[in-house]
């Protein structure tokens, strides 16, 4: 009985302390309540355009202040496909699939700045290497790729992130990565696709960016379609059987224009133009079961694949 009312008494004492405290501190309460941010590793980050406040994007490295404005913000600026395994690195953005050990998508913004020759870049440095961030359940490895006959493919192509060495590093790490094909493809047709994306820069002010693998099923000799696709190494890292890219392109005037492509990942003869691979949009989305830019409404695009809106 006596320990009963003891314990009645501390609880009403803790009620009471917990209510002279706010009563005391109401106005900073208040303050911190409708502050507009979020705390990030014991860091407080104003909460921008595109910046999840559900602390869901963790650091592989820590997050990059430039000129005061935060680079995810920057990079994120139309919005996040989606909010699953989302990793920031200094200079791109990815959601990472841990089932099939290669990303869901890699998010870039590329100006001119980004992709001009750098002296102090030289990426015959970089060395690929797992992203130790990642938990080693989840990880690829190099000798997943070790004589499978496939390439390591850059999702956030080396190329477009010239402003320091530690950025063109980075983009080495193998949840950057996906199985590409490499005679035909990596070294010939994606790469020609991405220098296509550097070269929206002499247009545009700002080019955003989205890369990714698909999954995409192919009718069999018993009529059904099945989606089938290889797995490699130790770690079962899957082969995708087609990329996609989705670009955002922002002109000095402010009006935006999106170009859509899907490639599939194997041999294409090199004289394919890579106007060949344009897609709606919405096809990759719902391949993909992605939405891109979701903050900017498609009827407020100037033109989508060169076609006016």
């Amino acid at each position: 009985m006596i320990r009963n009312r003891l314990l009645h008494l501390a609880q009403l004492s803790a009620i009471g302390l917990t209510g002279y405290y706010v009563g005391q501190n109401k106005d900073r309460l208040c303050d911190i309540l409708s502050d507009d941010s979020v705390v990030i590793d014991g860091k407080r980050i104003k909460s921008m355009p595109g910046l999840p406040v559900f602390g869901t994007v963790s650091a592989a490295t820590p997050y990059m202040e430039m000129g005061g404005k935060d680079r995810v913000s920057q990079i994120m600026k139309y919005g996040f496909p989606s909010l699953d395994n989302v990793r920031s690195y200094d200079d791109f953005v990815l959601s990472y699939d841990r089932r099939n050990r290669v990303p869901n998508w890699v998010f870039e913004h590329i100006t001119k700045d980004h992709i001009a020759k750098n002296d102090q870049v030289d990426r015959s440095k970089c060395d690929f290497k797992p992203d130790e961030s990642i938990h080693p359940f989840f990880r690829s490895q190099n000798s997943d790729y070790k004589g499978s006959g496939f390439d390591r493919g850059h999702m956030a192509a080396a190329g477009n992130h010239r402003l320091a060495q530690k950025h063109v590093e980075q983009t080495f790490f193998l949840t950057n990565m996906a199985p590409q094909v490499g005679e035909g493809f990596n070294r010939h047709a994606w790469n020609t696709l991405e220098k296509h994306v550097r070269k929206l820069t002499k247009v545009y002010n700002n080019v955003y960016c989205c890369t990714g693998p698909l999954y995409l099923p192919r009718r069999e000799s018993d009529g059904k379609s099945y989606v089938r696709y290889q797995v490699i190494g130790a770690n079962t890292v899957a082969v995708p059987t087609h990329f996609y890219k989705v670009v955002v392109c922002e002109a000095p005037d402010g009006t935006l224009d999106m170009e859509a492509y899907v490639m599939p990942n194997q041999k294409i003869p090199d004289e394919t133009p890579v106007s060949s691979f344009m897609v709606p949009p919405e096809t990759v989305e719902r391949a993909a079961g992605l939405l891109f830019f979701d903050k900017v409404h498609r009827s407020k695009l100037n033109r989508i694949n060169g076609k006016k809106v």
